[in-house]
């Protein structure tokens, strides 16, 4: 364990032996940090916070602070950060609430750029990246592979799809739909996110079927009911993903559209 003699650690921390903890930093109570994690100068963690290994933390990030939600009156709600995730400066991420899921989680392998906030009871899944000063509201969820650019806002209780991307600036009080690419405040749907993913080995004919799901969603002037039951029928394993996320989108917020 390497802990600059400037951290302060409460004692009910509890921290693997191969973490490092730079000076300044402030460590709570109820906070667990697994092996491997590295956390920056000035960075203050507070619990009940758990976060699992090889993570690096920057400086003057805030981790499981209490929600900024008036109705918080300090209920043991939680932060859960998986492994290999990277949190730039000035980052804030908020522990839950007791009137969700009273907890706060993010998965694996997360690209988390400077002064993103992440707010209550938002769920973030696996191999994300957040461009800097992306604002997460409360209840958010956003799958994996999902990125978004600079400046994006996202509504309380939106969900983002997997492999979606959104572009600088862009604000989406809709849910956005696995694959597809949005920019604009509101956001609107601009084509698939071709690009990305090509990056992640989707072939020509999976980005075919995509593709075509796109049109029937977006192109075909169909009411969105026509349009789903329409991306139900097809075989294809990524377009009943899609077909999945809008049926469960029509009982929320809905999609973009």
């Amino acid at each position: 364990m390497s802990i600059h003699a400037s951290a302060i650690i409460d004692p009910k921390a509890e921290i693997a032996d191969d973490v490092t903890i730079s000076a300044y930093a402030v460590i709570g109570a109820d906070v667990k940090i697994d092996s491997g994690t590295w956390v920056g100068p000035h960075a203050v963690i507070e619990g009940p916070t758990t976060i699992g290994k090889d993570n690096k933390i920057f400086q003057f990030a805030s981790v499981g602070a209490e929600p900024q939600d008036k109705k918080y009156k300090g209920e043991p709600t939680t932060l859960t950060i998986g492994d290999r995730n990277v949190i730039r400066e000035s980052c804030t991420i908020n522990r839950g609430t007791s009137q969700d899921i009273g907890t706060t989680t993010i998965g694996d392998d997360n690209w988390i750029m400077a002064y993103v906030h992440i707010a209550h009871d938002c769920v973030v899944g696996n191999n994300t990246i957040f461009a800097n000063n992306a604002t997460l509201a409360g209840h958010v969820t956003i799958h994996d592979y999902a990125i978004l650019g600079g400046f994006t806002l996202v509504h309380q209780f939106c969900h983002v799809g997997e492999y979606a991307f959104t572009g600088m600036g862009t604000s989406l009080a809709k849910d956005l739909p696995p694959y597809v690419m949005a920019t604009g405040a509101p956001g609107e749907p601009r084509g698939i996110n071709s690009e990305g993913l090509k990056r992640n080995g989707f072939s020509d004919e999976q980005r075919k079927h995509i593709k075509n799901a796109y049109k029937d969603l977006y192109r075909k002037k169909l009411t969105l009911e026509d349009a789903v039951e329409l991306l139900c029928k097809s075989d294809n394993e990524k377009v009943q993903l899609m077909a999945e996320f809008c049926k469960k989108s029509q009982a929320g917020r809905g999609i973009i559209r």
